[in-house]
């Protein structure tokens, strides 16, 4: 399918070598051997240009013998970490900025904003796969059809919109960039767009397809009557099957968690039409490591996903910590993605401690989700009862005419909630969630969701309050 290329210079010359190995990984004719070759390769390149280019990666790896150092090897090396990012800032680049393409940073909101420019081998490398998957998801609903598409996320230095409007054009969708919270769109004109374009597909993250199903209510909308939507693609936050199936239930559309990445990292996973996430194989070496020791399991198993970018762009990063607990394993799926396939769980920072026992933030979310329809959001309150024990305050907000019966749903959470996570569990039925809920994709699952009376507001929770003071739909 026609793709943006670089048009000259060793930019077009990568994009070339890269995508044949890319197609062929995708025919299933690229043997192992192969690609573990172009995998050692591609290390050895990222490695001496790191070394010769970065100023923060000569001192980091200053001493390590970097040529003699291979994928089985990897492990010897020093992380890299977000705290790295934001006290080196562009010392970690090993091209020139004037290099890249696009330049974008992360959102700053809990810290310095990093830098994170790309050019153009890292564009066709990262979009590569998302168009694969795209396009699989579209064939498997559409057929030959080309659905018209919504996406709805920020544009200002992000990556959302470039990065998702290519993989729309890859695809041959018309795609319209209606970000409701832009002060140039906002939910009434992005809704009456949605309807007047008969979007099929929209792509935001799961708050804000919560809060756009909250606001289609509030201005008379019904969003089976009044809009196409078939799919929704929902990415920048975690979305646990539980909440996955309440969006389900509340758009009448697929939900898809569509790609797993960031602005330091890029697009790390896809997803395919059965809806498992599949790793970009050709661009990464993968660890999952140990968040408390940093022990490497290797390329499988459960803990924080660690990667090592293969492709040598602007910005390439060595044993890079992201934060995510995730599940890493073999694939077993019968779709059309290659690469192992990865179950994200939450960050490493959003544990939670109940009753004695340690969750994640996946964890949490499925034991107040599990079996919800309905529902335009929900929030956490944790305190401790008289006698210092953990006791769990569930706010729950549902939209009007989608539960046949509030009462007999909120007994059925408190119920599973309280078994699952071993903690007395009260339900509130809420006519309107704090606007701190809708922050989570901007700071984090734990400050938009968690309100913990056990200890004073952390630094996340206080810049999640400032943000939401300006993050209502009624506007």
């Amino acid at each position: 399918m026609p793709m943006w290329l670089p048009t000259q210079g060793p930019a077009a010359e990568f994009a070339t070598r890269y995508l044949a190995l890319h197609e062929a990984f995708y025919a299933r004719t690229l043997t192992q051997q192969e690609l573990d070759d172009w995998r050692a390769r591609q290390l050895g390149t990222v490695l001496a240009q790191v070394r010769d280019g970065s100023p923060f990666y000569a001192r980091h790896l200053s001493g390590v013998d970097l040529d003699a150092v291979t994928p089985a090897t990897l492990a010897g090396l020093p992380f890299t970490t977000k705290a790295d990012l934001r006290s080196e800032m562009l010392d970690v680049l090993s091209r020139p900025l004037a290099e890249a393409v696009f330049f974008y940073e992360t959102t700053g909101t809990t810290g310095p904003a990093t830098p994170c420019p790309r050019d153009g081998r890292e564009v066709v490398a990262s979009n590569a796969h998302v168009t694969e998957s795209w396009a699989s998801i579209f064939r498997h609903h559409f057929g030959d059809h080309r659905p018209r598409i919504g996406l709805m996320g920020p544009t200002e230095v992000h990556s959302f919109g470039d990065t998702l409007g290519d993989i729309a054009r890859n695809t041959g969708s018309m795609n319209a960039k209606i970000w409701p919270y832009s002060p140039v769109i906002g939910f009434p004109k992005a809704l009456q767009l949605m309807r007047d374009l008969q979007l099929e597909v929209v792509c935001c993250t799961p708050g804000v397809a919560l809060t756009l199903a909250k606001a289609a209510e509030h201005y008379g909308y019904d969003l089976r009557r009044d809009f196409a939507v078939k799919l929704l693609f929902v990415t920048g936050e975690m979305c646990t099957p539980a909440l996955a199936h309440n969006l389900e239930s509340v758009w009448g559309a697929d939900v898809y968690n569509i790609l797993y990445g960031s602005q330091e990292a890029f697009v790390i996973a896809t997803a395919c039409r059965n809806k498992r996430m599949h790793l970009s194989q050709t661009n990464y070496l993968i660890e999952v490591v140990d968040p408390e020791t940093g022990d490497s399991h290797g390329p499988h198993g459960s803990g924080e996903l660690t990667v090592t970018m293969l492709v040598d762009g602007v910005k390439p990063l060595v044993r890079y910590r992201t934060g995510d607990a995730v599940v890493v394993e073999p694939s077993d799926c019968d779709c059309e993605m290659p690469g192992d396939v990865v179950r994200i769980v939450g960050r490493t920072l959003d544990r939670l401690e109940l009753g004695g026992r340690q969750f994640t933030a996946g964890q949490v979310e499925t034991a107040v989700l599990n079996g919800v329809t309905g529902s335009a959001g929900y929030q956490v309150v944790i305190e401790r009862d008289t006698d210092g024990r953990d006791r769990l305050t569930v706010r729950l907000e549902l939209l009007k005419d989608l539960v046949e019966d509030p009462d007999v749903l909120a007994d059925q959470v408190r119920a599973r909630a309280a078994e699952a996570l071993g903690v007395p569990v009260t339900i509130e039925l809420s006519d309107g969630l704090d606007p701190i809920v809708s922050t989570g994709a901007f700071v984090s699952w734990k400050a938009a969701r968690i309100v913990d009376r056990r200890t004073a507001p952390d630094h996340e929770t206080q810049v999640a309050r400032k943000m939401a003071a300006n993050r209502g739909y009624e506007r």
